[in-house]
């Protein structure tokens, strides 16, 4: 149903190397860049079985409040544990696990800090 979240980063240099390789880990991945509505730039990385994930720079100063209106994190469909594993043994900033969570039978999950501090689950669930 998901077809694609635009997240809002300070620095698409410094993200966009961040979440090719977390997204990379998770599969193959191609990328595209469009003008947006304010004619800025925005990169799409496209992950097969995901919803594409957008990048653009922040236009507004402001800082992160997860639990403020908006989003509060984004999770990712890992197709094994051992991809969960990969992702949380790349140069990231670890929140939590990797380990089971008691939210579903199996549900084995990392979540992370993006360079900007969004939270970024992955997450693999049998079935």
């Amino acid at each position: 149903m998901l077809d694609h979240v635009d997240l809002v980063v300070t620095s698409l240099e410094r993200s966009l190397p961040w979440y090719r390789a977390l997204l990379g880990t998770l599969g193959p991945v191609s990328e595209g860049p469009i003008r947006g509505e304010r004619g800025e730039v925005v990169v799409y990385l496209n992950g097969e079985g995901n919803a594409a994930v957008g990048l653009r720079e922040a236009q507004e100063d402001g800082a992160v409040r997860r639990y403020a209106p908006g989003m509060h994190h984004l999770a990712l469909r890992a197709p094994s544990r051992a991809v969960v594993d990969a992702c949380a043994a790349l140069d990231v900033r670890i929140e939590d696990g990797p380990c089971e969570w008691p939210y579903a039978p199996g549900y084995y999950a990392v979540f992370l800090r993006d360079p900007d501090d969004l939270k970024i689950e992955v997450v693999h669930r049998p079935g």
